[in-house]
C-alpha cells in the first residue's frame, strides 16, 4: 500500500522532469506539441504547465494561425531568468564564474586573479563567492564547482591537482557548510564537455568524447548524456597518454605524456624556440615555422585520438582546443587519427572542430540544472 501511494506522486515527478528537459530543449513550444513529443496526455502536459504558469515560470506567448480548421496552438515558454544556475571554474591563481539562465545564457560573469596553492585560503574565498552569487541571484537551482585534476564528484574531493598543487583536499564539506544551495564539485574539462554535446546537438543517445587543449589537457567520455568519470575518476584524462616513452617530464612526474606536446605552454614554447632561430634566417621563413608546429601538433593529437576511437568508440570526437583555426592542424589531426586507427571505425567516428572554446564555467551551470532536472524525477 505504501509503494502504491508514491506511486502516482513519483509518476508526475518523472513527468515534470521530462517537460523541463522538453522545454529546454525546444525553447518555445505549445501544449500540443509537448505531448506530442513525450507522448504523454494532452491532460497531463497541461496540468503541468498550468502549475508552471501559476508559479511564474512560464509564460503564453500567444495563438499560431494554423491552417487547418480546430483549436488554434498556443504558444508556451520557461521564463528562463526564473530558473537561474552558477558555475565556478578554479584554475592556476585564477577564479571565474558564470551565471546562467536556464537555457545556458550568460547572465553575469567574472574573473580575477588569486593565490591557489594554499587550499584552505582558496575555500574560505569560494564560500564568500558561493554566498555573494547566492544573494545576488536568490534564483539559484545550485551552484557546481569545478577544479583541474582527479575530482571524485559523488564526496567532493580533490584527490590530486599537479596544476593547484592539492593532494586529498575534501572540498564540499566547508562549502555545504556555508551555502544552502545544492552544490555540486566536478573536473573543469567534464563539465566543458556536457556543453560542448548541447552546443553540437549531438545526440544523447550515443558516446562522444570530448578533447580540451589549454593549459594542460584533458578529455571527457559523454555517455547517455552524463559524463563517465571511470572507478578511480580518472575516465577521459588523454592528457596523461604516454604518447612518447622517451619524451619529456610532464606534471604528473611521467615521462612524454601528451600534455607536455600539445599543450598551450608545450606549443608556444616550440614555436618560440623555433622562432628563435630566424635571427639567422630569411624572417619569411615564419609562417612555415608556425605550419610546421601545427602539423606535429596535430600528428600528436590524432595518433592519440586513435587510441580513443579503437577503444571507446564513440560516435564524435570533438576537438576543443587554441589550434582549430590552423589547417595545418586539422588536416594534421585528421589524417593521422585516420591512418592510426581501422578504417571501420574512423568512417563511423565524427570529428568535430570547435570554432569557439567551451567555458567551463558554462559547462558547470549547465551541470547544474541537469542534475536539477535528476533531481524532481
Amino acid at each position: 500500500m505504501k509503494a502504491a501511494g508514491k506511486g502516482p506522486a513519483l509518476l508526475r515527478l518523472n513527468n515534470l522532469k521530462r517537460v523541463m528537459t522538453q522545454l529546454r530543449s525546444a525553447r518555445i513550444t505549445s501544449r500540443q506539441d509537448l505531448a506530442l513529443a513525450l507522448q504523454l496526455s494532452k491532460n497531463t502536459v497541461s496540468l503541468i504547465v498550468d502549475d508552471l504558469l501559476a508559479q511564474g515560470l512560464m509564460n503564453e506567448l500567444g495563438p499560431v494561425s494554423v491552417a487547418a480548421a480546430g483549436r488554434p496552438k498556443i504558444e508556451i515558454s520557461l521564463r528562463a531568468e526564473k530558473l537561474k544556475s552558477a558555475g565556478i571554474m578554479v584554475e592556476r591563481n585564477a577564479i571565474h564564474w558564470r551565471v546562467c539562465d536556464y537555457f545556458s545564457q550568460v547572465i553575469a560573469e567574472q574573473t580575477w586573479q588569486t593565490p591557489t596553492a594554499d587550499p584552505e585560503h582558496l575555500l574560505h574565498e569560494l564560500v564568500e563567492v558561493c554566498q555573494t552569487l547566492h544573494a545576488a541571484h536568490p534564483e539559484l537551482l545550485g551552484i557546481a564547482v569545478g577544479f583541474p585534476g582527479i575530482i571524485d564528484p559523488q564526496r567532493g574531493w580533490v584527490h590530486f591537482s599537479a596544476h593547484l598543487g592539492w593532494q586529498d583536499v575534501d572540498v564540499l564539506t566547508p562549502l555545504l557548510s556555508a551555502c544552502e544551495l545544492p552544490l555540486r564539485i566536478m573536473h573543469n574539462a567534464k563539465a566543458a564537455a556536457l556543453l560542448s554535446v548541447q552546443q553540437l546537438d549531438l545526440d544523447k543517445s550515443q558516446s562522444h568524447f570530448y578533447l580540451r587543449i589549454g593549459e594542460g589537457v584533458g578529455g571527457a567520455l559523454v555517455e547517455q548524456g552524463e559524463v563517465f568519470v571511470g572507478s578511480s575518476w580518472t575516465a577521459g584524462e588523454i592528457g596523461h597518454l604516454q604518447v612518447q616513452p622517451k619524451g619529456l617530464r610532464c606534471s604528473c612526474g611521467r615521462l612524454g605524456c601528451l600534455e607536455t606536446l600539445v599543450s598551450q605552454p608545450a606549443v608556444q614554447q616550440q614555436l618560440a624556440q623555433r622562432k628563435a632561430g630566424l635571427r639567422w634566417q630569411n624572417a619569411s621563413s615564419e609562417p612555415q615555422i608556425v605550419n610546421e608546429v601545427m602539423a606535429l601538433t596535430g600528428q600528436h593529437v590524432g595518433y592519440a585520438l586513435s587510441h580513443v576511437m579503437q577503444l571507446v568508440n564513440p560516435a564524435s570526437i570533438v576537438i576543443d582546443g587554441p589550434w582549430n583555426t590552423h589547417p595545418a592542424f586539422i588536416q594534421a589531426v585528421e589524417e593521422t587519427a585516420q591512418a592510426s586507427t581501422l578504417a571501420f571505425t574512423f568512417s563511423h567516428t565524427q570529428l568535430h572542430f570547435l570554432p569557439q572554446r567551451v567555458d567551463p564555467a558554462n559547462g558547470l551551470a549547465l551541470a547544474v540544472i541537469e542534475q536539477y532536472e535528476r533531481a524532481i524525477s
